[in-house]
């Protein structure tokens, strides 16, 4: 990142897709962060992952289940361990599941688990890391990932004024409404947070080829990381509280 430079970053969610090229992206990128935390579940099954923290010395690979709350602490411990006073500059959170149902398809059950997952968790691992936000934020000026930054990796399928825009999401009614509260969570922070210097956004990555975004979609994780990593280099003041896409557009709430 360009500077001044996002010095440490931690990642949900990066075993497979979008959360594994960030963690490549940002690893590789010149100049890099010095810290790039990667969570994950089960990191000791995630074999790429574990070869990426072998070839770049600046990851650290952690255990995260982010709908444990002891999980949650254990790692914001570790965290704390290892950036001390300088704190935690950006926290992208990705983790995130999918479960098709359409109308006919959806139960109360399946709608619970995955707004447990996408929305809740999302917000109580960003509660949990905001003493080492504010730390960072308290280090720098201005607004971005080089001060102190929450990343909300949200959807295409959460636009509100955009439902009728693509069939395809009237069958994950669970998804697509989650991701619609994570977009209330990242206004409602962008505006508590402010006066601690700490930006907010929603990020719609792109519809790409993952677990989640499946074999139609028209890009690979690869194609989007480039112009995510941009996008988080170029965050300032006027993006807080935004809805933007993987390309830096401004998306309809």
């Amino acid at each position: 990142m360009a500077q001044p430079r996002c010095r440490s970053v931690l990642i949900t969610g990066c075993s497979r897709g979008i959360g594994l090229g960030l963690v490549r992206g940002l690893a590789a990128a010149s100049p890099s962060p010095d810290l790039v935390f990667a969570t994950c579940r089960y990191p000791e099954k995630a074999q790429e992952l574990q070869q990426l923290s072998k070839q770049y010395s600046n990851i650290k690979l952690l255990q995260l289940d982010v709908v444990c709350e002891s999980s949650i602490k254990k790692v914001v411990k570790e965290v704390e361990e290892i950036v001390g006073d300088k704190g935690l500059n950006c926290l992208i959170n990705n983790a995130g599941i999918n479960v098709l149902a359409s109308l006919e398809e959806v139960t109360a059950e399946t709608m619970l688990t995955i707004y447990e997952t996408n929305t809740v968790a999302q917000l109580m691992v960003t509660k949990a890391f905001l003493p080492l936000l504010r730390k960072a934020a308290q280090l720098g000026t201005g607004m971005g990932c080089h001060r102190a930054a929450i990343i909300n990796m949200s959807s295409l399928a959460a636009s509100m004024q955009l439902v009728q825009a693509n069939e395809m999401f009237l069958k994950v009614y669970p998804y697509r409404i989650a991701k619609t509260a994570l977009n209330m969570i990242t206004r409602c922070l962008a505006a508590d947070l402010k006066s601690d210097g700490i930006l907010c956004i929603s990020l719609h990555p792109g519809w790409l080829q993952t677990d989640m975004g499946g074999n139609m979609a028209p890009m690979q994780v690869q194609e989007a990381i480039p112009g995510i990593l941009s996008v988080l280099e170029r965050l300032g003041e006027k993006e807080n509280g935004s809805f933007l896409d993987w390309q830096g557009e401004t998306l309809p709430w």
